[in-house]
């Protein structure tokens, strides 16, 4: 469900005030930085490690080339191809670092606004 946009919060993380919808993804990209990805991953029980970041730095750099957010499929095909593996493999791999989603968990933690609708992968 996409959330309303009207309902916004204002909070600080690392010195800096970020404001987010009401579902917590950040209203502007452009707040992201690594100390939000921390507070968001977090929030969602998860402790980002290196592979996290890389699949992140992939997510943004994707959007700041095309201006959309990449589909979960890119994400598998990216793992993918880095861990010489197939996207099925990938897509197992991926869930275990985001249990709970591509839209819930990833997109949230790399900064990027709530998708209206998403393929999941």
């Amino acid at each position: 469900m996409r959330t309303r946009p009207d309902i916004i919060s204002k909070e600080i993380i690392d010195g800096r005030t970020v404001s987010r919808d009401e579902a917590g993804y950040l209203i502007d990209s452009e707040e992201w930085n690594k100390a939000v990805a921390v507070h968001f991953a977090k929030e969602e029980g998860i402790v980002l490690q290196q592979e996290h970041f890389t699949i992140i730095e992939f997510m943004r750099g994707y959007l700041d080339e095309r201006g959309v957010t990449a589909d979960a499929r890119f994400v598998y095909r990216f793992l993918a191809e880095r861990h010489n593996e197939s996207q099925s493999r990938a897509r197992l791999r991926f869930f275990k670092m985001f249990p709970y989603g591509y839209v819930k968990q990833t997109c949230k933690i790399a900064g990027m606004r709530q998708p209206r609708a998403f393929s999941t992968g």
